[in-house]
């Protein structure tokens, strides 16, 4: 199995992270000697632990890392996430194949997805450069998420010694049928993030066209490109593409700046709007509040009325709302689907400087080597707590919302009977990994306080 173009990667695997339910890439370096490795070890473990924070949900997720070193090897292990549909490539030549053209709908949300996994990795200080963007390294799910992978592709080739390790530091420039995504300045020492908003140009053009013609050649030529982008029926299309892959780096725009593209740009509807503000405080409400809340409204009643003086008004009631159909929508804005990049900060972003580094610049810092954990490490920022009381038995059922400070919410529900204690609650939290040790004071004085004010009462709601 082999997913993406990963430079220096002796194998790539899938498995299956037993944890979490969920498949996944193992991906391996392998070097050939211990010397070697043991001259980069540090800088390894920054490069990766400064993967680790790169948090987009259109970006391939890194999740974890660890040194392997035996009397006879020395390897590298890391486990990234599995895009299961395939890339984007794929999908072209498969709707090609059945005789279909894009839908332009799905071209411009696809482009804002990639402009917004770009946006994030530009705006870090100082800009994280892709370097290997093509239709082979930009993968598509079957719900429409698009994710870019090889994010890590130059972090890589500054890192891993040439000749040290077994896999060849290859890249997608070095298969000629992919040759025309890469910009005329590439490789010199003055690229800059405009070498992916040209590469993302030939992606979006693909896109539009389903397939670059070669007309035979073993490489895409110029002329190719050139009457591609002329074969756009839509002179927006046309110009948005025409733009990114200008041959003056400085001409072409920044990824924000296409954003704003009147090909792409659209006010945002108050229910997107909405959804992103219940999804990012979903941690305070009740688990399936949503379907309860639908469930127990009256189908005629009005939710909204827009009142006219010279005709009649238009009233919009709940039976109006599919609950499936708003089910899906959450979703997908959730997965990332419709991402609010009109309104994307020009702040940087905390990614550390590292990533963006060359070999020569990449201060050592000493890390502890993470090998697979059981205790859990992560602090909890933000607790919130149900207690329900049971009254045909003594027991009570107590719902716990912890927000972990790498945006993770986790929610955990037990029944209590009225000799547990809070400390016994969290020893228990902590012995199973679902809280840090240096959390248990903290979170045995919050449940404390909540049964406390519990008692006497038939339900309670605390909040830190």
């Amino acid at each position: 199995y082999y997913q993406g173009n990963v430079p220096g990667v002796e194998s790539a695997s899938l498995a299956m992270d037993t944890e979490e339910g969920v498949e996944v890439v193992w991906n391996e370096v392998l070097f050939h000697d211990k010397k070697v490795f043991k001259t980069v070890e540090d800088k390894m473990k920054e490069m990766f632990e400064n993967l680790m924070q790169v948090d987009h949900p259109n970006i391939v997720k890194f999740h974890k890392y660890w040194l392997d070193i035996g009397d006879n090897h020395a390897r590298v292990v890391f486990i990234t996430e599995y895009m299961s549909s395939g890339s984007l490539k794929q999908f072209l030549k498969k709707t090609k194949k059945n005789h279909k053209s894009m839908n332009v709908k799905a071209w411009k949300r696809w482009c804002t997805q990639i402009l917004s996994a770009l946006s994030y990795l530009h705006s870090c200080d100082p800009p994280i450069i892709h370097g290997n963007l093509t239709c082979d390294t930009i993968f598509i799910q079957h719900n429409g998420l698009i994710k870019i992978g090889s994010v890590w592709h130059r972090l890589f080739v500054n890192v891993f010694p040439e000749g040290g390790v077994r896999g060849k530091l290859h890249q997608n420039r070095d298969d000629k049928r992919n040759l025309h995504f890469f910009s005329p300045e590439y490789g010199s020492c003055e690229d800059d993030y405009a070498i992916d908003i040209f590469s993302f140009g030939i992606c979006a053009l693909e896109m539009a066209v389903l397939e670059i013609q070669a007309n035979g050649d073993s490489v895409v030529s110029k002329e190719a490109i050139s009457n591609a982008g002329q074969s756009l029926e839509d002179p927006l299309m046309r110009e948005f593409t025409q733009m990114c892959v200008r041959h003056n780096p400085r001409l072409r725009p920044t990824a924000h700046d296409l954003l704003f593209h009147r090909v792409l740009f659209e006010v945002h509807s108050l229910k997107l709007l909405a959804a992103n503000c219940l999804i990012n405080n979903q941690y305070m409400l009740p688990e399936n509040c949503v379907e309860d809340k639908t469930k127990s409204f009256d189908p005629n009643g009005v939710m909204a009325e827009i009142i006219h003086k010279d005709r009649p008004c238009v009233q919009l009631k709940y039976s109006h709302v599919s609950p499936l159909e708003l089910d899906k929508f959450l979703e997908d804005v959730k997965n990332g689907i419709y991402p609010l990049m009109n309104f994307a900060s020009t702040r940087p972003h905390p990614v550390p400087r590292a990533l963006s580094m060359s070999q020569e610049q990449v201060e050592t810092v000493k890390t502890p080597t993470p090998e697979p954990q059981e205790a859990e490490t992560r602090k909890v920022v933000q607790m919130h707590c149900n207690l329900e009381s049971n009254e045909e038995t003594t027991k009570t059922h107590l719902t716990l919302f912890l927000k972990l400070d790498d945006k993770l919410h986790r929610q955990l529900s037990c029944d209590i009977m009225p000799n547990d204690s809070s400390r016994d609650l969290v020893n228990e939290l902590i012995h199973h990994s679902f809280i840090s040790e240096e959390d248990g004071d903290k979170i045995v004085a919050f449940l404390e306080e909540a049964l406390n004010r519990h008692r006497g009462s038939a339900s309670a709601i605390t909040t830190i």
